[in-house]
């Protein structure tokens, strides 16, 4: 065995290669098609963003407070939108009346932070809401930030509706699954599932799985 395997060395060595080259090329083009989502995605989204002005316990409760008063008013003068331009359009024009009534719930809570809001492009993580994974990459995004805005930020997606459903929190129920799945085409929903992870597996040569996790 041990000579046949010297004989052929050279064949074994360049399948090899050949594998470990495909396998690169085949990362390097689900990389691609990834960064294609997520720009498709961004122009079909408004996300919401909110800032805290630190990490301790009392900034991020406030950040929560302020979360809910904005998300409540912003559930109502949302109601019917269907279009993310209109959205971005509407929420524009309330630009005033977002910052007013996060800063009414911050003087509620007995803080002097200011607080500014505006509609910019920002630059996200990889991020997990609920039953779907937004990949990393510029969105258009709702901005709050409360004082400095230097702690941990809470976000959802304001357009379509998935946090203004009953509650602003990080469930996901089937009406607003349903405003996701016809805003996006099926391959950019199937993208954003979390059970579509995005890490590149090669199903019949799992030896090459530890070069491009």
């Amino acid at each position: 065995m041990k000579a046949f395997f010297q004989k052929y060395r050279a064949v074994f060595e360049t399948i090899f290669f050949v594998l470990i080259l495909a396998g690169g090329c085949l990362w390097k083009y689900q990389e691609w098609k990834l960064q294609q989502t997520q720009q498709q995605i961004a122009e079909k989204v408004l996300r919401f963003h909110v800032r805290a002005n630190s990490d301790s316990s009392k900034d991020q409760a406030l950040k929560l407070k302020v979360r809910d008063a904005v998300g409540a008013m912003m559930q109502q003068v949302l109601e019917g939108v269907d279009d993310v331009q209109e959205c971005s359009r509407i929420v524009e024009e309330n630009l005033a009346a977002v910052i007013d009534t996060a800063q009414q719930a911050v003087y509620q809570e007995g803080y002097t932070y200011p607080v500014s809001a505006q509609i910019e492009t920002t630059d996200f993580p990889q991020k997990i809401y609920g039953n779907y994974i937004f990949p990393a990459g510029e969105y258009q995004a709702l901005n709050v930030v409360i004082g400095s805005g230097k702690g941990r930020n809470w976000w959802c997606v304001m357009y379509p509706n998935l946090c203004f459903h009953d509650a602003v929190y990080e469930v996901v129920d089937d009406e607003a699954e349903k405003s996701l799945q016809r805003v996006l085409t099926e391959d950019e929903y199937d993208a954003v599932l979390k059970s579509g992870e995005y890490r590149i597996r090669f199903k019949y040569l799992d030896f090459l799985n530890r070069f491009f996790q």
